[in-house]
């Protein structure tokens, strides 16, 4: 018999926000930064992987650590953390995990023959004449890196745009060669941060962090955090490099902007940041988001929720739930622990996470 799927996906002990993830083979892993349980910051861990079957979304297996934070030359101390990175197969079929140290402002690349082993320092996303990319004059910072390889090219998308910071323009996407590191086409705005948002369709929506890249049949799905941040967005394109318009909120982990229940600007959730990202598994789409726990910003788990797409390729918003992979409802029999209740209901009710958390009184499995 095949297990129930979960929200959180993964056991309550375990904390991987920001997931990446990508079906290789006949199972579907999941890359995100390494949260730690009552942490005072984030991505304190080193990064390790879970896998699941594709027909079996409930069981899950730790593939253990694949990249210790001390494995770059730079973090040799582990005074570091590593931030939320992304994983790709590059043209010679090896996978390529890009990610970013939370002090610098560089890409950082690391290979491996197969999704879960143990990866290895690699290089750095460099221009063609060695500098790295963050450290010529006029480079914007890299931080939160996705990826996407066709053939011989693979799209780099990268930025982080604060609210009212005129330094940074809007997340960027640079072209690599094939050897993954050497940039063939310098970084490109493809959307505005909120300072130049003016005229545009991103207006309330703004880039703020977490790209995300993914393509489904002729179109480009750029998926990201808005300046709202408990929000992940998505805009669409034909073209990877260019002509995205703003489509939509794809996920919110308050559930702001869902009516179908309550009215679209109550809050369920105390939320916060989200990253993430969409991925097709057995012919359905799916959501990956995370969500905050035990009253903190820095211990965040991974959920997932099945999404629907309009004739016209948009997205339908779906619920938060307990049971996003589970193919329907829980069973309605026996005792499910608290942890997966996807509503909080409390005595003061907020979209963000505040300093402190209690006084909830009652929590919702649905």
């Amino acid at each position: 018999m095949k297990k129930q799927a979960y929200n959180p996906y993964l056991p309550s002990w375990e904390y991987i926000p920001d997931g990446e993830p990508y079906v290789f083979g006949d199972r579907i892993y999941v890359y995100g930064s390494h949260d730690r349980f009552r942490g005072n910051a984030y991505c304190l861990n080193d990064y390790v992987c879970w896998s699941a079957p594709v027909d079996d979304l409930g069981d899950w297996r730790y593939e253990g650590v694949i990249y210790p934070k001390v494995s770059d030359p730079l973090n040799k101390d582990g005074s570091m953390c590593l931030y939320a990175p992304d994983v790709t197969v590059g043209p010679d079929g090896r996978y390529y995990l890009y990610y970013v140290l939370d002090k610098v402002s560089i890409i950082s690349v690391a290979v491996c023959e197969e999704p879960a082993g143990r990866y290895e320092f690699y290089g750095y996303v460099h221009y063609a004449d060695g500098t790295r990319l963050g450290e010529r004059k006029g480079d914007e910072p890299q931080f939160d890196p996705g990826v996407l390889t066709e053939g011989d090219t693979t799209y780099l998308y990268t930025g982080f745009c604060g609210v009212g910071d005129r330094s940074r323009s809007g997340p960027m996407v640079t072209v690599l060669g094939p050897d993954m590191l050497t940039i063939v086409e310098e970084p490109i705005f493809i959307a505005p941060s909120e300072p130049f948002s003016e005229g545009s369709s991103f207006i309330e929506h703004e880039f703020f962090e977490a790209p995300s890249i993914r393509k489904r049949g002729d179109t480009y799905y750029f998926i990201y955090s808005s300046i709202v941040m408990h929000e992940l967005c998505y805009a669409t394109s034909k073209s990877p490099t260019k002509g995205f318009v703003y489509g939509g909120v794809v996920s919110s982990n308050c559930d702001m902007h869902i009516h179908s229940y309550k009215p679209a600007r109550k809050p369920m959730y105390y939320g916060s940041n989200n990253h993430g990202s969409i991925i097709e598994i057995k012919g359905q789409w799916y959501i990956f988001y995370h969500r905050h726990t035990d009253g903190t910003n820095f211990s965040r788990q991974g959920c997932a929720e099945l999404i629907k797409f309009r004739e016209d390729g948009s997205i339908i918003q779906p619920e938060m739930t307990s049971c996003g992979l589970n193919g329907g409802p829980l069973a309605g029999k026996g005792e499910y622990p608290a942890y997966l209740a996807c509503n909080l209901f409390c005595k003061d009710e907020e979209i963000y996470t505040p300093l402190e958390v209690c006084g909830w009184t009652a929590g919702s499995l649905k």
